[in-house]
């Protein structure tokens, strides 16, 4: 800590009161501090200090996510550090697969690890750790997706307009028999998904194909297994939905396979790599991780100074992005 303090060029008890987030530092001498802790790769021993300090806290957070592969998860994930790192908080991240027992795992893990708070990605409606983190106390924003309780805070995208949005784009080019592929129906993302497509349906008076509606996908190739079923079926879809990014992968690599790429309309939600330069290229309904994770993450640390307002519920909106692949017309049958 001495070669902390004379490279940044204060005192010992100033490095202190910086390391441990105490007041009365400016925020130009707390940066020079940060700066030299960087500089030295200065190893902070947080459980002896978290212990020494009257708030015990570790100047760590937990974050869990679906799965730290999939582009939207990271997304959030870099957000999150990116704040975090700017206050000279650590973040341990975790995936959970959409596993019930996953999430309980990590989120038990995150405590024994002492962390000062948590962002949640939930793959239950009622997590069973939720009684632990009430009786600890610890502050807690969900992101993505969050359990059935009246009072939490999260944040999330507007799943069910946006949904709706989708719908209703392939409705305008024509398309009466839309396939839906979606996941299980035990998330809630892909609940509010599904009724934004009922109700888009509903409002153009369309009635519902439930035979074109998909839902239990979990990954890329099941969607395409899935949407392949569909395509050579007696009176296959016109257009597809694909609400979530990985099965919006897997339906192009349908579409491809049957040479229906540009006889048959496809609306993602959720945007995907590349998105842009596929021929044609694909609508998607884009989500804003980033954003969904800096609000996050800012909720989080208003939340660990005191913040006592009532719990908040954050919509961020989402944007349709018109590509090639939802403007395709209905095909005359012959």
């Amino acid at each position: 800590m001495k070669h902390v303090a004379a490279l940044a060029g204060v005192g010992v008890k100033t490095v202190s009161r910086v390391i441990n987030d105490e007041p009365n530092v400016t925020e130009a001498t707390a940066e020079r501090v940060w700066n030299a802790v960087r500089e030295l790769d200065y190893q902070l021993d947080l459980q002896a200090g978290s212990l020494r300090r009257a708030d015990g806290r570790t100047r760590t957070l937990g974050l869990l996510v679906g799965s730290v592969d999939n582009p939207f998860a990271s997304a959030i994930h870099r957000a999150v550090e990116d704040i975090a790192s700017a206050r000279g908080v650590a973040v341990f991240a975790s995936s959970m697969d959409d596993d019930a027992g996953r999430e309980s795992e990590a989120v038990r893990a995150f405590l024994q690890r002492r962390v000062d708070g948590l962002i949640l990605t939930t793959a239950s409606d009622h997590p069973e750790y939720l009684p632990l983190l009430r009786e600890r106390g610890l502050p807690v924003v969900y992101v993505d997706r969050e359990p059935v309780e009246p009072e939490v805070d999260s944040v999330a995208s507007d799943n069910r307009v946006g949904a709706a949005v989708a719908t209703a784009h392939l409705l305008a080019h024509g398309h009466r028999r839309i396939a839906l592929l979606t996941d299980r129906l035990d998330l809630i993302t892909a609940r509010e998904r599904r009724q934004g497509y009922l109700d888009a349906l509903a409002e153009a008076g369309v009635p519902v194909a439930e035979e074109l509606i998909v839902t239990g996908l979990r990954d890329a190739e099941g969607a395409q297994a899935a949407l392949a079923r569909l395509l050579i079926s007696d009176s296959p879809p016109t257009a597809v939905f694909s609400a979530q990014n990985l099965i919006t992968i897997g339906a192009v690599h349908a579409l491809r396979a049957a040479g229906l790429s540009r006889s048959t309309a496809l609306v993602g939600f959720d945007d995907v790599a590349l998105a842009d330069l596929m021929d044609p290229g694909v609508t998607v309904v884009a989500q804003d991780p980033q954003r969904m994770g800096t609000l996050a993450a800012e909720r989080l640390f208003a939340l660990l100074g005191d913040d006592d307002d009532a719990p908040t519920k954050t919509v961020v909106p989402v944007a349709l992005i018109p590509r090639g692949s939802g403007e395709i017309a209905p095909q005359p049958t012959s």
